[in-house]
């Protein structure tokens, strides 16, 4: 048998995560506190001795050549660190004259120790280089001091020799032995053992209430944002995102903000397109279907100019969906540009005048105007289909002298060092308010939603020229004024070598 699907364990809220990284953080510091106060206070008391005794003596040691100074300076160092202190200089293996001596430690082990103990500990510094430190702990029993190791002591106070020769001016070794104490400290760690409790009680309550009003306030305004987040995944575009006081989180939210601000505008635009789209899919294939039909039925009817109507109306349809196709393809980002070298100014005065032969039958004049000859280098046929986009949508928007002006013109640009053409596209029609002319490039947009019938269309064309002019490393733009007319531009850079014209190819 198949197992059956364990149910997906929920994950731990933010709040909570929190909390818990916060307490462990709490219980962190309090297990370092404990170890370094009790179980290791022994070991770093002991160390901090050590190195305490170390540095006097090699604070002294720098002084052996001036005997006045020497005793003035183990006096200062034997009251400053608390140690006893002994400097011999030793004269032979049996005999060593005393230079300076300081007793801070009652019953010190050096002070009580005789010349063959002394002389021991010359030769185990002289064996290990001219450094030792040994370990002490006084036996009451045979009233001597034993050798031990560090830290076994069994509650008895630990000496602490260290011993150093160095060579004097004369060339004598001077030996310095420095001796401390180091103290039990079972009662200190049973006086610090009770504190750290009393400590650790409250502490790790404030602690805990910490946790808790930290991982709240942080949480809250992630916990919002997520909730707000919900409402927009379920149609809701007027939620907004409140951010709270964290930079990182407002930030978010105001990028949110903006995601819901642009989904209700795609949203919007959404259902503008599907609006549009239905009665201009609908209005021409009614069209077609009827004037079928009275062709069929009616007598008389099959004729030439109720054909060219169903034809009319189904290249109607055509440009409908390959609007759509055009602005799917940009938009996957899968279309290439596939540039050549060609005569920008010949191919738009043979496409206009294309125009002017299919347009005549309408009452429309498209006057096209260059100042020169001007070759690009780009993808032709799409900047052609940017270019018949604009004239189209002059034509769709012109006014009733139907007139549409087409001017090529070229301009040095500043800013990078190029020249440019501009082609200028200008309709006589009602204009396009200010505010929105930012808007007539995004798709599915249409200024007047209520148009009439010859400015029917999916809101794409402009949207796929801006997309062309984008991949073409181009540049479009609009200036319109109310109750004038508009002017379109598109622009792309010139070619930097221009090809001879055709008149030079030409033989004579």
């Amino acid at each position: 048998m198949r197992p059956k699907n364990k149910p997906a364990v929920p994950a731990i809220g933010i709040k909570w995560k929190l909390f818990a990284y916060l307490a462990a953080f709490a219980a962190v510091i309090f297990v370092i506190l404990w170890l370094c106060q009790v179980v290791f206070l022994g070991d770093i008391y002991r160390t901090i001795k050590t190195a305490e005794i170390k540095k006097a003596a090699s604070e002294l040691s720098r002084a052996v050549d001036d005997a006045e100074g020497l005793s003035v300076a183990a006096e200062r160092v034997s009251v400053k660190n608390d140690v006893c202190i002994l400097v011999l200089r030793m004269l032979s293996d049996e005999t060593a004259f005393r230079l300076a001596s300081c007793d801070a430690v009652k019953n010190c082990a050096i002070h009580n120790m005789s010349m063959s103990g002394i002389f021991t500990l010359y030769d185990a510094a002289a064996e290990n280089g001219g450094r030792s430190l040994q370990h002490f702990r006084y036996d009451a029993g045979s009233h001597l001091y034993v050798a031990i190791n560090a830290g076994e002591s069994n509650g008895d106070p630990e000496s602490i020799i260290y011993s150093v020769i160095v060579s004097d001016h004369t060339g004598h070794d001077v030996l310095f032995i420095l001796n401390s104490v180091v103290s039990p400290v079972d009662a200190t760690v049973k006086t610090l053992n009770a504190l750290l409790v009393a400590v650790s009680i409250v502490m790790i309550c404030l602690a805990l209430l910490l946790a808790v009003v930290i991982s709240g306030k942080i949480s809250k305004p992630i916990i919002d944002i997520n909730n707000s987040a919900k409402a927009l995944g379920v149609g809701l575009y007027d939620t907004r995102f409140t951010g709270g006081s964290y930079r990182e989180i407002s930030e978010l939210s105001d990028t949110l903000n903006h995601v819901a601000a642009e989904l209700s505008k795609v949203d919007s635009l959404r259902r503008e397109l599907i609006a549009n789209t239905s009665h201009d899919l609908r209005t021409p294939l009614t069209m077609i279907t009827g004037y079928a039909e009275v062709m069929r039925d009616i007598p008389g009817e099959n004729n030439a100019e109720n054909a060219q109507v169903i034809i009319d109306e189904s290249e109607r349809l055509t440009s409908l969906v390959n609007d759509m196709l055009d602005i799917s393809k940009l938009e996957s980002g899968n279309q290439t540009v596939n540039s050549e070298l060609f005569d920008l100014t010949d191919t738009l005065k043979q496409g206009m005048e294309r125009y002017n032969r299919f347009r005549t039958r309408d009452g429309y004049h498209i006057d096209f105007r260059a100042e020169e000859s001007v070759f690009v280098f780009t993808d032709k046929s799409k900047l052609l289909q940017a270019f018949y986009n604009i004239v189209n949508n002059a034509i769709t928007y012109t006014g009733e002298d139907k007139l549409v002006t087409v001017e090529q013109t070229t301009y040095d640009d500043p800013s990078d060092g190029r020249r440019w053409v501009r082609i200028s596209v200008t309709d006589t029609g009602e204009g396009i308010p200010e505010d929105k002319l930012t808007l007539i490039w995004d798709r599915y947009y249409k200024i007047d939603s209520a148009h009439r019938r010859a400015a029917q269309g999916t809101g794409l064309g402009l949207s796929i020229v801006n997309k062309i002019m984008r991949l073409l490393g181009g540049r479009c733009g609009v200036r319109s004024q109310i109750g004038v007319g508009s002017t379109f531009m598109i622009e792309i850079p010139a070619a930097e070598e221009q090809s001879p014209s055709p008149t030079e190819d030409r033989p004579a």
